[in-house]
């Protein structure tokens, strides 16, 4: 009795190409992902001192400190004669107002030099950078003038002058200038710190002011 051989059909023949067509193609497909991600390091950025000093100016106006104040002074000034006040010339007014003084640390004056080991930032002596006084806060109490010596513009804006250099030192005897090189520090130290490369250290140095 013979026997009859059976043939592979052509469906089936068909079915086993489309799977060994997509498995060609998905191993090619993993291969490109892993090459192209997995398959290289991405480097971190090198760190200079173009690039510090490049951090340093995107951050020159935060390291700053504002100090709000309200003032109120007294101005009296006399006519003399041989140290005696003449009578009758005495002119007098008090003064209020709000101003801000505005204190921090110029850091497009940081000098940068950056090793395999270690990253160093001298800044300069924090400094008062402005001092504005509020036009729309001005007061003035209990004028006081008289013929022989009135009041002139010069007598308000002399005075105010004098109690702004009073109102920055008491400002920085405060702490103000402190607050700004704390603040400084801090701000460059969390924009730098997670620059650095493995094993570097960061070093801030301030200078002494006047």
């Amino acid at each position: 009795m013979s026997q009859v051989k059976r043939g592979v059909s052509p469906l089936s023949l068909f079915k086993q190409g489309k799977l060994i067509i997509f498995g060609v193609i998905l191993a090619i497909v993993c291969f490109a992902v892993g090459f192209f991600s997995g398959g290289r390091e991405e480097k971190p950025p090198v760190l200079s001192s173009i690039t510090v000093e490049n951090q340093l100016q995107q951050i020159s106006q935060l390291a700053t400190i504002r100090y709000s104040y309200t003032n109120m002074g007294q101005f009296e000034n006399s006519n003399e004669f041989y140290g005696i006040k003449l009578p009758f010339t005495t002119k007098s007014f008090i003064v209020a107002y709000d101003g801000t003084i505005t204190a921090g640390v110029d850091l497009t004056q940081a000098k940068v030099t950056v090793t395999d080991q270690k990253v160093t930032i001298a800044l300069p002596a924090p400094q008062i950078l402005s001092h504005e006084v509020d036009p729309n806060s001005l007061e003035v109490f209990d004028e006081t003038t008289s013929i022989f010596n009135p009041i002139t513009i010069e007598d308000y804006t002399g005075f105010q002058a004098d109690q702004q250099g009073v109102m920055e030192e008491k400002a920085i005897q405060g702490g103000l200038l402190t607050q700004a090189k704390d603040q400084a520090e801090a701000a460059i130290g969390g924009l730098i710190t997670p620059l650095l490369q493995e094993g570097q250290t960061l070093e801030i140095t301030v200078a002494d002011g006047e």
